[in-house]
């Protein structure tokens, strides 16, 4: 597959959820998982070693905001003030619904805020909703 998209998600119980969710979507993407902040920069700028198949930065990151050793808004700025990782497209995916979450991720660049889903039959429709805009219709600049 020439698109991945790399979640960002430090909850091993919402990784399971999410990897059987996206299963159920008809995306076409490679999907990856890093657990904070700091994994996440490795993957996109390039010094972590990536699966078989899979090369250069993701076509999409899903970003949770609340993670250990760098959270989601500081690993969100570092992504906009890299030249390697400033277009892609990031869409923070969080539990939180707070106004000041929503603001601060626009401030420092994201472009999408979305709630995750409890309901699963929801998260399946909503991550493909999510894959289908950002990997299909969406054009950004390489």
């Amino acid at each position: 597959m020439e698109k991945s998209i790399l979640v960002v998600e430090d909850d091993p119980q919402d990784e399971a959820l999410l990897l059987r969710a996206f299963r159920k979507t008809n995306l076409r993407a490679d999907l990856l998982f890093a657990y904070d902040g700091e994994e996440a920069l490795e993957y996109v700028l390039g010094t972590a070693k990536k699966p078989e198949g899979i090369y250069g930065p993701p076509s999409l990151v899903m970003l949770d905001l609340k993670m250990p050793k760098m959270g989601g808004l500081e690993t969100l700025r570092i992504l906009r003030q890299d030249s390697r990782s400033k277009y892609i497209p990031v869409v923070v995916f969080t539990s939180s619904t707070m106004e000041q979450d929503m603001k601060d991720s626009f401030e420092l660049g994201a472009n999408s805020f979305v709630s995750k889903p409890i309901d699963f039959d929801q998260l399946v429709r909503v991550l493909t909703q999510i894959g289908s805009y950002w990997l299909s219709l969406n054009h950004s600049p390489a």
